[in-house]
């Protein structure tokens, strides 16, 4: 038997702090405790001592030293490795935190702060109406993100007052689940496919949750254009070593938001972080939709991403034409079921995907596979020797392009044959000049070889640069997505293609247009604004008929055919490289980038990835491909654990199919980016 003195000696003080929300000051609660008492045991007698009535279901202990839940409330104080110096906070699990949208609005929101950030941001997700949330993260911009902003608002004299979306009631906060007809297949439309309006059905979901009718608009529809000040404002021409900054603020998806020093009411952004948008679907994701062309459209302004003046002219009528139709009430006059069925058919063509499903390889074996034969002409950029292109018959048959001299000597030896598998497909193209180029950079043991091809009209174009992009994947012209990425590529060079018929100076001058609000502050300097207009407006009639979701898609398709479209860039220096590299991480492979010059060096594939793993104690990346290549950096602008999660995340992505239903696995992510630290 124990005496009563026994058993005090066992037991110990264990100070709590409660952080009561409605309460200014936390207050102290001492307990007195023994090492067999278990975490759910502490929370009882804590809220037993407090005898305050109120609901405690969403409160959780929080050890500061430690910086850790202890959320296994089975557990022990002795299995936890509590004792009497540990500081504990009892403070709830969800919190209120601010986001700032790709569309640049900003909504507040309770978030679980105890919840590894994958989760969190599939509830937050949930709550917006965003499908494929694996696809979307938080990233926690640099001290100096929101500073321009706040000076530009002083100027103006008035408090700071930012626009603020509440959704604090969200359902997602109490736990209780959203609608999962929200994410069913066969659930009717959510959406108009053609104007973006949610369908009457939805608004059944609509009645149980914050994101009302208006709510979803603002986040559905683009939002008024800035002003060509606060653009310049927003604007800072970036090196490649400054891109690679921007990119080492992403959350650890692995852990939670508390874990990572994330304090209530903060601002983060929430931003689409891998380029793999799978199944766009405009009846189901008009928010998405939106979300995805706003983040888009915002890289086109601030040069986030480089195109050339041309594209940047279709990117501005798109966004003409894509704010008068978010302006007009004309858009929600669509109520013609077969126009409607038309365009939805249309819409299906267009669904954007860059790895959509996996291909059916035993089609592609049964069938003959296609090739290409035509006069094309080449040039290899050599030193000290001017840009002459020669004209040979080329063949394109599997991945590779064999050249001869002439047609008749096709059936011989070639004067050198290009496996195109993990080469880099870089369009050269201006409608305008009548100028097709494709460079192709080929990897080969010391780095990449150059070579550019020259077609003579768009058809021809067409169908070679669509299959030099399959074959850079791996892919024949058997292809199923072959037609369409011709296809694809042609309705770009259409929207190129300035018409004959240009506006008269009478009604750029009556236009309700500012045209400095559709490029870049350093495309606006170039011109002057009349000028610019009138450029607008004739790109603008050859996407002035497009819907407005259409219009949306046709700006995300054009924005992934940028040379530089899904790359995101992290300073690292290689094993054996006395300088520092820049590491572009794509959705399908990895780029080694001289940092001086911008030019890539060599390309790793995804494909012949072997393994990779980190180093945790001298933190690099150490990976290996197939034919002996191996590699192995640090990383010097981010975390190794960020890229780590970037490749990982990559191939966690690739493994998803249209087949299965939208519930994911979340442990293979997990598996696949977190890491044995």
């Amino acid at each position: 038997m124990l005496s009563s003195s026994d058993f005090a000696s066992a037991s110990w003080e264990l100070v709590v702090r409660v952080d009561r929300p409605n309460e200014e000051e936390q207050r102290d609660v001492t307990l007195r405790v023994s090492g067999d008492l278990h975490i759910g045991g502490v929370m009882l007698k804590l809220v037993e001592q407090m005898n305050i009535s109120q609901d405690w279901s969403d409160f959780a202990l929080w050890w500061e030293q430690k910086h850790c839940w202890l959320l296994k409330t089975h557990w022990t104080l002795d299995k936890c490795g509590v004792q009497a110096d540990a500081k504990l906070l009892f403070t709830p699990q969800h919190k209120t935190l601010r986001l700032r949208l790709p569309n640049v609005k900003t909504v507040r929101l309770r978030v679980s702060f105890s919840a590894v950030v994958f989760k969190a941001v599939s509830d937050i997700c949930r709550t917006l109406n965003i499908r494929r949330p694996e696809e979307l993260s938080l990233l926690k911009p640099s001290g100096d993100y929101f500073k321009k902003k706040k000076k530009k608002d002083k100027n103006n004299k008035e408090p700071v007052t930012e626009d603020i979306l509440n959704l604090e009631s969200s359902p997602t906060a109490s736990g209780s689940p959203v609608s999962p007809g929200l994410y069913s297949k066969t659930m009717t439309p959510v959406y108009d496919p053609v104007s973006g309006t949610p369908a009457s059905s939805t608004m059944t979901w609509f009645s149980d949750s914050p994101l009302t009718e208006q709510n979803c608009s603002v986040l559905a529809f683009s939002q008024p254009t800035q002003s060509p000040e606060a653009l310049a404002d927003m604007y800072q021409p970036r090196s490649l070593v400054d891109k690679a900054k921007l990119n080492a603020g992403w959350l650890d998806s692995s852990r939670s938001l508390m874990e990572q020093g994330i304090q209530e009411d903060e601002q983060l952004l929430l931003r689409f972080k891998y380029y793999t948008f799978f199944d766009l679907n405009p009846k189901y994701d008009a928010v998405r939709i939106n979300q995805l062309y706003e983040q888009a459209r915002w890289a086109i302004l601030l040069e986030e991403i480089d195109c050339t003046e041309e594209e940047m002219l279709i990117f501005a009528a798109l966004q003409y034409h894509i704010s008068k139709l978010s302006l007009s009430t004309e858009i929600q006059d669509f109520t013609n079921e077969t126009e409607a069925d038309e365009v939805e058919a249309a819409l299906s063509n267009l669904e954007v995907t860059l790895e959509g499903g996996k291909t059916d390889n035993t089609l592609e074996d049964i069938t003959d596979i296609p090739k290409l034969a035509d006069n094309l002409k080449l040039f290899r950029p050599k030193k000290l020797i001017l840009k002459a292109f020669k004209q040979y018959w080329f063949v394109f048959k599997d991945t590779s392009i064999a050249y001869f001299k002439n047609k008749e000597l096709e059936q011989g030896e070639p004067v050198e044959k290009l496996n195109l598998r993990g080469c880099e497909v870089v369009p050269d193209v201006n409608v305008a000049g009548r100028k097709f180029g494709i460079k192709l950079l080929i990897p080969v043991a010391d780095g990449m070889n150059e070579v550019y091809l020259k077609c003579d009209h768009e058809n021809q174009y067409a169908r070679w640069m669509a299959a030099c992009i399959l074959a850079s994947k791996g892919k024949t012209m058997a292809d199923s997505s072959y037609q369409p990425e011709v296809l694809s590529i042609l309705s770009l060079l259409r929207m190129k293609n300035r018409s004959s018929a240009s506006p008269t100076a009478s009604s750029v001058e009556s236009m309700d247009m500012n045209p400095e609000c559709f490029v870049s502050p350093r495309c606006a300097k170039k011109h002057k604004a009349k000028q610019l207009a009138a450029r607008i407006l004739e790109a603008h009639q050859n996407v002035a008929q497009m819907p407005l979701v259409e219009a949306k898609l046709r700006f995300i398709q054009a924005w992934q055919s940028l040379p530089e479209f899904g790359l995101t860039y992290y300073l690292v220096r290689f094993k054996g490289s006395k300088k520092d590299d820049i590491l572009g991480v794509s959705y399908n492979r990895l780029i080694r980038i001289d940092a001086a010059t911008g030019i890539p060096i060599t390309t790793w594939r995804f494909t012949n990835m072997k393994q990779w793993n980190v180093n945790w104690e001298i933190r690099q990346v150490a990976i290996e491909f197939d034919q002996n290549v191996s590699i192995a950096f640090t990383c010097l602008s981010a975390d190794c654990k960020v890229v780590h999660e970037y490749i990982g995340g990559y191939i966690f992505l690739s493994t998803r199919s249209k087949d299965q239903n939208e519930t994911l696995d979340e442990d293979l992510f997990h598996k696949l980016t977190g890491g044995q630290e």
